[in-house]
């Protein structure tokens, strides 16, 4: 097999592992804090819990994804929350009712949940990348860019010419 299509299998795979790593958080996170963001109760839905696994948990997913797969893990980050809200969505709607007193959330609002949870997945994505360069920007030092973005220093021209000195 062409080492390049390998190259790139593998990186898929991380890839991959670093995806369900990080559904695996978001989805034990709404467990351990025992909120289902695809129901409404009325005002009272909107805890502090509610709260945190809107925001927190998905940020914590991706830190982890960006860990787990590297730089480029920010782009990654999008897809575990993604992933849990669609099969959890999909769950509550067609498999389990919702509970006494609880509506599932309307399309249109579950969207908003789900747009909100991907986008701190991304943050989090970024600052595990932060986290991983020990940096923000560009670097300065030669020896942490990659040997394919290192520009060698020009020879010296010798010249004939005497100089003072």
């Amino acid at each position: 097999m062409n080492t390049v299509i390998k190259h790139k299998l593998t990186d898929f795979g991380v890839a991959l592992i670093a995806v369900l790593v990080g559904a695996a958080v978001i989805h034990f996170g709404d467990k351990l804090l025992g909120v289902t963001l695809e129901f409404y109760f009325g005002v009272s839905t909107f805890s502090p819990t509610w709260v945190l696994d809107l925001f927190f948990v998905p940020f914590l997913a991706g830190i982890v994804v960006s860990m787990v797969y590297g730089l480029g893990g920010k782009i990654w980050a999008h897809f575990s929350p993604l992933i849990v809200r669609i099969v959890s969505f999909y769950d509550y709607h067609y498999v389990t009712a919702p509970p006494e007193g609880g509506l599932l959330l309307p399309i249109y609002y579950w969207l908003l949940v789900v747009v909100v949870a991907v986008e701190f997945a991304a943050i989090g994505g970024f600052v595990g990348e932060i986290i991983i360069k020990k940096t923000y920007g560009r670097t300065r030092e030669k020896h942490l860019l990659h040997k394919r973005y290192r520009k060698e220093a020009p020879e010296p021209v010798a010249s004939n010419k005497p100089h003072d000195g």
